[in-house]
């Protein structure tokens, strides 16, 4: 396969992609279209030549990008070596002071793994009246306790605690993986999109915080499944990512609006099917052992309070009181924002891509909600990649996101030590600001490649939605609002006639000499409209 070449042409110049679509067979290389790749290659020896053959070596992109996503990931765990020989352990503040804190080895004595209890089944060692058992979904349970059966028994607790540590930085390391393969197969002429993953700053940094890398390469697979018209297995694995963490089911939002916009609505119940089926698979056994231990989850996330990175805990803070209704004022906000993207889907000019609509829902979610953990991050990285897929814009979001990092540490350094090493609350408050801005710019480049498309890095060349699947190309058979109008301006086009005259507007002159207005109605031929009625 050979490397791509852009066209160079300003946006101005060349609003509309080109016709003939992509070229076949050809490997989008960002090198060709992006100045900061370009730019980074130069590291490398510089971007591939016309005549280079991609993909014919064992090294194809697959493999490079895995390796990659290795090499980023062991940089990550490096980076929490302090923690892993003390931090974890000894000091109160060491583990903020070196950025270095993980959930998982604390959470090995307190949710009872260290002394064998089942999660679900078995309460905590030291229940409370909001939390009796563990408050993860149940696929995420699992994973914790496949890893809790591969730590040793007995022995000092501290290295049962980094045996734990590890086990399950292997196993996310495998999630990591899965994640950057599949995204290489979400949108197949461009595989080195996945690269923004694979060298994600915040890969390194929050990959070992949580279990969310679980969810997020579900997810990617789902979405890889949904690029390759397989409609069934890609709402089986939004429903086994929703039985790990919550926020792939709104993956099916979008696919709704879309399915909408086009009428493929089998594929959509397909997908939902399928969703549902993997759902009700992992938790009704778990629902039927114990309906209590189940729902903790659930009633845990309803009665937790604003916390760590969400504006609301910045708005709690600077008021000095809490917010009565807090759930309501995150659902209506949320389902505005939902509202809002539903609208643009439908009354965009052009059919956004799935991608795109995904990160904008995910974004909301994370945006509008009571809290925003570091990790969460990279529910968003894979995502990106396939939205927006330019170093530039990745990386000013990126760099938002690694000084509220820093920034969250500092200041649980700051309030846990009367030495008061860190930042206050205002400045923590900033780093909030600084990440939550982040975020919104990249939302925002997302918003502007759906309504003016010719700024799409993906539709440049005649693409339509590589991770459509059944959506690509696909007709338009419902739109709303600009959509409706700009299509039925189009529809008038057959009326117009071929020499230039605005029949809108112009009298027509035919051999006879002028005709007033109601003669030109007259005049005018008779075809059929080019959309059909009823359609919107």
């Amino acid at each position: 396969m050979t490397s791509s070449t852009r066209d160079e042409t300003p946006a101005a110049e060349s609003a509309v992609a080109p016709a003939e679509g992509p070229l076949p067979n050809t490997v989008v290389v960002p090198a060709d279209e992006d100045p900061v790749a370009a730019a980074g290659s130069e590291l490398l020896g510089g971007p591939p030549g016309r005549r280079a053959l991609l993909g014919v070596s064992w090294w194809i992109p697959a493999r490079f990008l895995a390796l990659a996503t290795v090499l980023t990931y062991l940089l990550g765990m490096v980076q929490k070596l302090p923690c892993y020989t003390s931090g974890w352990f000894f000091g109160a503040t060491a583990q903020y002071t070196h950025a270095c804190y993980s959930d998982i080895p604390h959470l090995y004595t307190a949710r009872g793994f260290s002394l064998g209890l089942h999660p679900y089944l078995d309460m905590l060692p030291s229940p409370s009246p909001d939390m009796k058992y563990l408050e993860y979904p149940v696929l995420t349970g699992g994973f914790m306790q496949i890893a809790g059966w591969l730590t040793p028994t007995s022995g000092v607790i501290e290295d049962r605690e980094r045996w734990f540590w590890m086990v399950n930085a292997g196993m996310l390391l495998i999630c990591a993986v899965i994640t950057v393969i599949a995204l290489t197969r979400t949108h197949r002429r461009r595989p080195w999109d996945a690269l923004l993953f694979a060298l994600a700053p915040c890969l390194a940094l929050d990959a070992t915080i949580n279990w969310d890398l679980l969810a997020v390469a579900l997810t990617a697979v789902a979405m890889a499944y949904w690029s390759g018209k397989r409609t069934v297995w890609a709402g089986v694995f939004i429903g086994l990512a929703t039985a790990a963490k919550l926020y792939p089911v709104l993956l099916l939002g979008p696919l709704l609006v879309l399915c909408w916009r086009s009428g493929r609505w089998r594929e959509f119940w397909q997908a939902t099917a399928g969703a549902v089926g993997a759902w009700l698979l992992v938790n009704v056994p778990i629902m039927i052992a114990n309906f209590d231990g189940w729902a903790t989850f659930y009633s845990f996330s309803q009665s937790r309070k604003e916390d760590f990175g969400s504006f609301w805990m910045v708005l709690m803070q600077d008021r000095n009181a809490s917010l009565a209704g807090l759930n309501n004022w995150i659902a209506a906000l949320l389902i505005a924002c939902c509202l809002g993207i539903g609208w643009l889907a439908l009354a965009a000019p052009r059919r956004p891509r799935y991608a795109q609509l995904v990160f904008l829902v995910v974004a909301a979610f994370v945006v509008t909600n009571k809290v925003y953990s570091p990790q969460y991050v990279l529910w968003l990285i894979p995502l990106a990649a396939l939205a927006r897929p330019r170093w530039r814009d990745f990386l000013i979001w990126q760099a938002c996101e690694v000084l509220y990092f820093l920034g969250i540490w500092s200041y649980l350094a700051f309030i846990s030590d009367s030495k008061q090493h860190g930042i206050g609350q205002d400045w923590y408050h900033f780093a909030v600001i600084l990440h939550l801005a982040g975020t919104l710019y990249l939302c925002a480049k997302v918003i502007r490649d759906i309504l003016r498309p010719e700024h799409d890095p993906v539709r440049w060349d005649g693409s339509d939605d590589p991770s459509g699947g059944i959506l690509d190309f696909a007709p338009d058979v419902f739109v709303i609002g600009a959509a409706r109008r700009l299509r039925e301006h189009e529809s008038y086009a057959a009326f117009a006639p071929v020499d230039g005259v605005d029949w809108l507007t112009d009298d027509l002159q035919d051999e006879h000499g002028g005709q007033d207005e109601h003669d030109v109605q007259d005049a005018r031929p008779v075809v059929e409209p080019a959309v059909e009625p009823g359609h919107f």
